[in-house]
């Protein structure tokens, strides 16, 4: 599938669109870009395109214009989310990691195939595993709603593509009893778990999902040595974000 879009033309339309990388104000270093667009703040749904340096100093488009879903009350600059708001954070965030719970797709990037007992946690009591990827066999019972258990996810955490957004610093420790810690605790105001992930066709609480095929050519696609980066927003700021 993938090598089929790379064919796709970097037509002199799509150059001056607002949302193609030359206009974009913060890739930087990026040679992997996946753009999202949306048509307002508010809305719930958006467009995903991706792009690569092409060697010869330009971009060309990987993957077409993608139907998307966001968070259930929209957009928001990053710097100005706060956790359960359903928003979707707006910026230019790095994409980290990833997993699932099908296997592997092939993908450059660190991809672990999660199981039942494998959480996501962000309890703003317990700021050293906010925001932290956890595989230790726990009830969790004490952080109530403030823990993703993966696997519950169905079908729309068959892939994951992790970004950095609000991400702890520093390295992450595993205790005796298997908790992962964070040594430099993230934002426990932010929210955390924002990812890329496969729709089911609904909202999200502030993620980004896309098809499953999409799902699994983007990572596939993706590689690390490229510092791949996706930029979020209005298409009417996007050059700014």
């Amino acid at each position: 599938m993938l090598a089929a879009l790379l064919a796709i033309p970097s037509a002199g339309a799509a150059e001056r669109a607002p949302y193609h990388p030359t206009n974009l104000a913060n890739v930087g270093q990026a040679g992997q870009v996946i753009v999202v667009t949306a048509d307002s703040w508010s809305t719930t749904y958006a467009t995903l395109r991706a792009y690569e340096r092409d060697g010869n100093g330009g971009w060309r488009q990987v993957l077409p214009a993608t139907p998307a879903r966001l968070g259930w009350s929209g957009l928001v600059v990053a710097d100005d989310r706060r956790q359960g708001t359903g928003k979707t954070p707006a910026g230019t965030f790095g994409i980290v990691s990833a997993f699932g719970r099908k296997a592997d797709p092939g993908t450059s990037l660190d991809y672990v195939q999660v199981d039942r007992n494998d959480a996501w946690t962000y309890n703003p009591a317990n700021p050293a595993t906010y925001n932290v990827f956890q595989t230790v066999d726990r009830s969790w019972a004490s952080y109530g709603g403030y823990v993703e258990r993966l696997w519950s996810y169905g079908r729309q955490y068959d892939y994951v593509a992790v970004m950095d957004y609000n991400l702890p610093d520093g390295p992450i420790r595993v205790g005796a009893d298997g908790v992962r810690r964070a040594t430099q605790p993230a934002d426990t105001r932010a929210g955390g778990g924002i990812f890329l992930h496969v729709t089911n066709g609904k909202v999200t609480a502030g993620c980004i999902a896309i098809p499953e095929a999409a799902m699994r050519s983007v990572l596939q696609w993706l590689k690390p040595a490229r510092n791949p980066a996706i930029v979020v927003g209005p298409e009417s700021v996007i050059d700014r974000m």
